[in-house]
């Protein structure tokens, strides 16, 4: 027998509505108080939980929702809560931890494995101290019961918990499992209590990557303590976005009922069906991909479950989703404007339920019902459409590709950087932001209202023309050196670039989360690109024209639009990455005949694109490199061209960076300290740095001094000829009494340096 299975749901509600309390609820809008905020979340889970159970899904999670991050819900689940937050408790800790407060900076964020979602990293020391709190958690699964739905409880595994932490002295991480491994067995035996039999799934997706090696001998001696608290719980072992060969070695040899493997993006895994079928293991089988957004092929997807049976030797198992579905957008119900054909070839999450309840039923043989039916003729159709269809391919554009013979810009860096120092004139520690400014209510209503045709052309153009030249005066006023536009009229990145280039489709309601409320919207790139006119130049030189200081381009990479899009899965990904970078070299060619003079090619997804095992990563670092050169490829020696990065570690990939050749790179250190500086300083890296010097995801405004103090531990690390000063990341997200004080403390703070 095969049942079904989803690995995790989104939360943040199918109209953002989670995004809309928590954001009424941080800035004290009048109605959003906490009431309001429980009762949405409340609602919100009722009605995930109840789709699920609608489509057929048999094991369903709880505990997978959050009201920002699930890594951060298990550190305060463990009560491991760093110092400076001793004075908060209850709800304004939790958010504290996550958002920072006067008092104190918010813990680190980074991406979760190669994803866009970020998680909280956990904070330890050899003194920390964990005290449990299962009562979301309880809560939880009682919630749901209630709801008519019995279902698993989704936890973060105590080795990926550990793996993903970070120590702030000398201390390991793992000095601290036997502590850990306590409070999860003080969890289970809380959960035993809940009912005849409970399934627990533990997220292990450390074990993915090639820390496996070191990590895999733990599993049997934390696994055996785990599954000895209570014989009526039943613990799944849990992986996901690539295979877990060595893991699986080591789960068949404990009593943990469960094992998760993902047969979309680790293909490997069908090796460990022998090994399963020889054990007291039951296989859970993600064989729906839960990251893209393509129509599952239902036909080909039953066959290769029929196939898992065979090798199997007709073991029961589970069939469900490759990871949990918070990846991918809630639903197609919203989606009006997208062309039929187009929308025929796309499944989100809600969709990709029934097709979870579909390969069940077909695999086990049984009869589809009448709503069944008509969806698996719809994929059927869907498959055929997208096989065929005209709107995908565009023989000019394969053409130019493969005729491509410059990836290498005109002069060496050494050479570049002189001309550019003479023509640019820029002195020590020059200043700037990473691009965006405040996203004001103002300015959404202005964007919605002519995409709505509210509005015209003019009234609108007028709109982000004001925009631009109260950001350009504020810059001059506040002192910076190299200024910027705002983006006023970008909503996001890289839909920004998408809506401009042929062969991208966009959503109305398409929205994944990112962190916390932040929610982003990537577009559909769905057949071969290129850019019919150009996508920035208009504004940036209108900009250029309000000031006689340097205005920089803003761009973003190919790898970055490639990474941060959902990419058709019938082209190799290389190839669709040198279609993008020929449409950014071409807008850079234009700009720089404009007369812009630095220009910013934002490459902020770069690593999160990386493989998680190591016998894939030459492969992506060789298209990523070669796509990023070819992009800046046509910059004339005295363009300067700048990169930024995000949450990015460096000490893996920094030769890496160095071989991309841009002539300054920005990188976020805020909440790392200065960590990722020194990998720069190790190698010898040649080309001009900015970290940033403050952390723009918090609303917290840091000070002269403490900006001052940053600026003097960076002049520790690399001179200050090579230094730029920065915030750390775009400040889209913030608001202008943040940013504004922000910004003048961070020019005072340069100017007290440079006279050092």
């Amino acid at each position: 027998m095969i049942k079904s299975y989803v690995t995790g749901f989104p939360r943040i509600g199918e109209q953002r509505e989670l995004k809309r309390a928590l954001e009424g609820f941080w800035s004290k809008k009048e109605g959003f108080d906490n009431d309001r905020l429980q009762t949405t979340a409340k609602t919100l889970r009722a009605r995930h939980w109840a789709y699920q159970k609608d489509a057929g899904i048999e094991l369903i999670s709880s505990n997978d929702f959050s009201f920002y991050d699930l890594m951060l819900d298990t550190i305060f689940a463990l009560g491991v809560i760093p110092t400076r937050f001793a004075k908060f408790s209850g709800q304004e800790l939790y958010f504290a931890m996550a958002r920072g407060a006067d008092t104190a900076v918010a813990m680190e964020m980074t991406k979760w494995f190669n994803t866009n979602y970020h998680y909280i990293v956990p904070e330890l020391n050899k003194d920390s101290k964990f005290a449990l709190n299962a009562d979301k958690i309880i809560a939880e699964y009682k919630e749901a019961k209630e709801n008519g739905v019995k279902t698993k409880i989704n936890l973060i595994g105590p080795i990926t918990f550990l793996a993903l932490s970070k120590t702030t002295d000398d201390s390991c991480a793992f000095c601290h499992l036997d502590t850990v491994v306590t409070k999860y067995s003080e969890l289970l035996e809380q959960i035993s209590k809940l009912d005849d039999e409970v399934i627990v799934q533990f997220d292990e997706p450390i074990f993915v990557t090639d820390k496996d090696e070191k990590l895999a001998p733990k599993i049997v001696p934390v696994y055996e303590k785990l599954t000895s608290v209570a014989n009526n719980v039943k613990i799944v072992f849990m992986t996901y976005f690539e295979h877990a060969l060595k893991a699986v070695n080591e789960v068949v040899k404990t009593k943990i009922y469960g094992l998760g493997l993902d047969f979309v993006y680790g293909e490997r895994n069908i090796e460990a069906l022998e090994t399963i079928k020889n054990s007291n293991v039951v296989l859970f089988a993600g064989v729906v991909n839960g990251r893209n957004i393509w129509k599952t092929n239902i036909d080909e997807r039953v066959k290769f479950v029929k196939e898992i049976e065979t090798k199997l030797g007709g073991k029961d198992f589970y069939v469900g989703s490759s990871c949990s579905l918070l990846h991918v957008p809630f639903t197609l119900k919203y989606e009006e404007k997208l062309n039929p054909e187009i929308k025929s070839w796309l499944s989100f999450a809600v969709e990709k339920l029934s097709e979870i309840s579909i390969i069940t039923a077909l695999a086990n043989g049984k009869e589809l019902c009448e709503v069944g039916a008509k969806i698996y003729a719809e994929n059927k159709a869907s498959a055929n459409s997208r096989a065929n269809s005209s709107l995908i391919h565009d023989k000019a554009v394969q053409e130019r590709v493969s005729k491509l013979t410059k990836f290498e810009r005109e002069m060496s860096f050494e050479e570049r950087i002189k001309v550019q120092h003479k023509a640019l004139n820029y002195g020590i520690l020059p200043t700037t932001t990473i691009g965006s400014f405040p996203q004001t209510v103002e300015l959404r209503i202005l964007r919605q209202n002519f995409k709505k045709g509210e509005i015209n052309e003019a009234t609108y153009n007028d709109g982000i023309k004001k925009y631009i030249d109260e950001c350009v005066k504020f810059q001059e006023d506040c002192g910076l050196d190299v200024l910027v536009h705002g983006e006023p009229e970008r909503n996001d990145m890289v839909e920004y670039f998408g809506e401009q280039i042929k062969g991208y489709a966009f959503s109305q309601n398409g929205w994944v989360q990112s962190y916390g409320s932040r929610c982003v919207k990537p577009p559909l790139l769905f057949g071969d690109v290129s850019r019919p006119n150009p996508m920035t130049v208009e504004w940036i030189s209108y900009a250029q024209s309000k000031t006689s200081k340097i205005m920089k381009g803003m761009l973003t990479g190919p790898v970055t639009i490639l990474n941060w899009s959902f990419v058709r899965d019938d082209k190799p990904r290389a190839q669709i990455a040198k279609q993008l970078a020929l449409c950014i070299n071409d807008e850079i060619a234009d700009l720089q005949d404009a007369g812009i003079k630095i220009i910013q090619v934002d490459e902020a997804a770069f690593k999160e694109g990386y493989p998680l095992r190591a016998e894939n990563i030459g492969a992506y670092e060789k298209f990523s490199v070669d796509c990023f050169k070819l992009s800046v490829s046509s910059a004339r020696p005295e363009t300067q061209i700048h990169t930024h990065m995000c949450y990015s570690e460096f000490n893996d990939i920094i030769k890496t960076i160095e071989a991309m050749d841009a002539d300054v790179i920005s990188i976020e250190t805020a909440r790392s300290g200065n960590e990722l500086l020194k990998i720069f300083k190790a190698v010898g890296y040649k080309q001009e740095v900015g970290p940033g010097i403050y952390d723009i995801h918090s609303p917290r405004i840091p000070s002269v001094e403490e900006q001052v103090e940053q600026i003097k531990a960076l002049l520790e690390v690399l001179p200050k000829e090579q230094l730029w000063i920065n915030p750390d990341c775009g400040l889209k997200t913030r608001k202008w009494e943040e940013v504004e004080p922000s910004l003048k403390n961070m020019v005072e703070a340069v100017k007290i340096a440079r006279a050092l």
